[in-house]
């Protein structure tokens, strides 16, 4: 017996859900720091979105265990300041209220997004997660999002992924999903279009305020 797929929304985390971008970009600073390297926080932040796997080599040119072993240290210590969005608990909810399948994709191992969805209040709207420790290669690459698909039983050809950066836009395209994407990652609204995002907004509260006007709407 198959379970037929549903349409349904793959949303990314840090900087569309929750303010953490900022965050994420002094963690891997000061972590560069305590592994004696140093890369400018402006081009830290530019690749935030991208897993560990990526985002050292990119940066630096080589690996560093080092750094890689402090950021988790030193992300805690910043952690309890990340916030959710206004309006993305409100986001989910309008999905899963209009019977869309929502699944979490993120480049965020699973313990870090489990304390952050306890700050959302939102499983209820939640039907899957998919995280750093279910993928082999994190963002760019498409592979979270193609797992994503696979555990909330969401038909691609009706599937569209919520997302703050380059990085999501790609991912998403190259896992044959159109992505939407919101400002609130620190790319512009011209970044994000030249990439290929459908469509633009501020941020969640807007597209929560437009959702039956946003390509969304086409999943109904």
């Amino acid at each position: 017996m198959t379970t037929e797929l549903r349409p349904g929304l793959l949303f990314d985390v840090d900087g569309t859900l929750f303010d953490t971008n900022y965050l994420h970009t002094l963690t891997w600073s000061r972590a560069f720091g305590d592994a004696h390297e140093w890369a400018p926080m402006n081009a830290i932040h530019r690749l935030v979105g991208m897993g560990s796997d990526q985002l050292v080599q990119e940066l630096l040119g080589h690996e560093s265990t080092a750094a890689v072993a402090a950021r988790p240290k030193r992300y805690a210590e910043l952690v309890d300041e990340a916030k959710p969005f206004p309006g993305a608990a409100d986001l989910l909810r309008e999905c899963h209220k209009n019977r869309l399948a929502v699944v979490i994709a993120t480049s965020a191992v699973a313990e870090e997004l489990d304390a952050l969805l306890a700050k959302l209040d939102a499983d209820d709207a939640i039907d899957a997660t998919t995280t750093a420790d279910d993928v082999e290669k994190s963002k760019p690459d498409p592979e979270v999002f193609l797992k994503a698909l696979d555990a909330g039983g969401i038909d691609p050809r009706r599937a569209l992924a919520v997302g703050d950066s380059i990085w999501d836009i790609r991912a998403a395209r190259d896992a044959g999903v159109a992505c939407i994407a919101v400002e609130t990652g620190g790319y512009s609204e011209h970044e994000l279009s030249e990439e290929g995002a459908i469509r633009v907004y501020r941020d969640v509260r807007e597209l929560v305020n437009q959702f039956y006007t946003s390509p969304i709407s086409m999943l109904l």
